[in-house]
């Protein structure tokens, strides 16, 4: 017999069929034992005879039996299938479940984070974590269909790339065929999907996986995250606004039924208006800020192209004071302002768009410097020596190629995620997060490698 599906019952009364799922819970009324019995669809309640005494929670079975409808007095409002109930004809234990170590039938948020994440497989179960995992996975699959429908490809950067002088700090992975050497965890893709448009893709998309070694906050997972990384070749900053405002406005609509946008078009707002009104650049726009289902979104723009900054504070450098870009080196002057690169740096505006929602940047952007000579203006101005110039090299040769103009945005789908469903944490939306301290409770990483590992690769640790 095949598996059905707990939510599929509801359509097949009077048949039998075959569930298989986790033991929600148990009433034991002598002679006929009810319990709920949990999958992925939902939850249904089953009823069994005696066998069913040596069930405890969270154990995995089968159960075979026939769907009833239930008497109209005793419908559960409360669950999908309600309406429904299993008479049990045969009970198989796959495996039987420990007592647990955390409850499961709370949302969650009372207990330490610590503990939920080293025993994050059993917190997945709560029926709040389903939801959070069921909507990303939801919103990944909406974001690639309406991408493809627009003629963009979907193309994979490298996890093993080359450290650069960013802005953040690097993972590095040390080289055990060329000892000495690192490679660097990417940062984000910027580079490589740059590279993209010069070699004519026109059109690029990816889920990408950024690592960051940065402190953690509430809105910014330690370590990974998550992000939409696109870029797109002969276009224009307004094309970039149009093509996200759309995908976002059409993904709310289907996946978010009950959320409504508080304004359409999205507001677009200068960065020192919004700096004056608010005293951030990312402000929160909602009429109601106690209507979870209130999504404000809009756009901060006009950024200047560079920040007053220590070297050493963007390099950890020397300490000369030098220019530090506001968003990154990448990011194309205002043509209006280039001019200005020569004569006052910080009067010129950046082609930076940053995308906000409920006072949260859920999305970064640019149009991309593709000059050559732009490229080096900028890199003297944020003070790169002719070595660290050479760390671009790859770059800076490639636009002598034929590079064609170009800018893209990369959402981050965590941050997107815990904005829309209201969460207080992006490690609430992820499956596997790094604890505020650093640490995969779950695997109980990073650890000390053996000894032998490190000779092969060529490393002495200090203590």
């Amino acid at each position: 017999m095949k598996r059905l599906m707990i939510g599929e019952t509801v359509g097949m009364i009077g048949e039998t069929v075959e569930l298989k799922g986790w033991i929600d819970s148990k009433r034991d009324h002598r002679k006929i034992v009810f319990v709920d019995l949990r999958d992925r669809s939902g939850i249904v309640q089953v009823v069994g005879g005696e066998d069913f005494k040596a069930l405890s929670g969270e154990d995995v079975v089968v159960i075979t039996g026939i769907v009833k409808k239930r008497p109209e007095k005793l419908v559960n409002p409360k669950i999908s299938t309600g309406t429904v109930e299993i008479e049990a004809v045969s009970l198989r234990i796959i495996s039987k479940a420990a007592p647990l170590p955390i409850p499961i039938n709370t949302p969650g948020y009372e207990i330490d984070e610590e503990t939920r994440l080293k025993y994050r497989y059993l917190d997945l179960r709560r029926p709040r974590m389903l939801r959070n995992m069921t909507a990303r996975s939801k919103v990944s699959g909406f974001i690639r269909s309406f991408l493809m429908e627009q003629g963009f490809l979907e193309i994979e950067t490298p996890i093993l790339t080359k450290t650069t002088p960013e802005g953040a700090r690097d993972f590095l992975v040390p080289s055990r065929l060329q000892k000495g050497n690192f490679y660097a965890l990417p940062q984000s893709p910027q580079q490589y999907k740059q590279l993209l448009m010069v070699a004519g893709i026109e059109k690029y998309f990816q889920f990408a996986r950024c690592f960051r070694d940065e402190d953690p906050r509430a809105d910014r997972a330690y370590g990974e995250f998550t992000q939409l990384d696109l870029e797109m070749s002969f276009i224009t900053q307004e094309d970039i606004l149009v093509l996200i405002e759309n995908m976002f406005t059409k993904l709310v609509a289907a996946l978010f039924p009950e959320k409504h946008i508080s304004q359409s078009p999205w507001p677009r707002l200068k960065h020192s208006d919004v700096m004056k009104e608010f005293g951030t650049d990312k402000p929160d726009l909602r009429k109601d800020k106690k209507d979870p289902n209130e999504l404000a979104f809009s756009w901060t723009l006009d950024f200047p192209l560079f920040n007053k900054q220590s070297k050493e504070d963007f390099f950890h450098g020397s300490g000369k004071a030098l220019f530090a870009p506001s968003h990154h080196m990448f990011t194309a002057p205002h043509p209006d302002d280039i001019p200005l690169l020569d004569t006052d740096p910080l009067k010129v505006r950046g082609l930076q768009h940053d995308l906000v929602l409920n006072g949260y940047e859920v999305g970064g952007g640019s149009i991309r410097i593709h000059e050559p000579a732009v490229q080096n203006k900028v890199f003297e101005l944020i003070g790169f020596s002719e070595e660290q110039k050479k760390q671009f090299e790859h770059m800076l040769t490639a636009f002598t190629m034929g590079v064609p103009p170009h800018g893209g945005i990369a959402p981050g789908i965590d941050r997107f995620l815990m904005a829309v469903l209201g969460e207080p944490s992006v490690r609430e939306v992820m499956a596997f997060p790094a604890s505020s301290g650093g640490r995969i409770a779950v695997m109980d990483a990073p650890s000390s490698p053996e000894k032998e590992q490190l000779d092969e690769l060529g490393i002495q640790v200090k203590k």
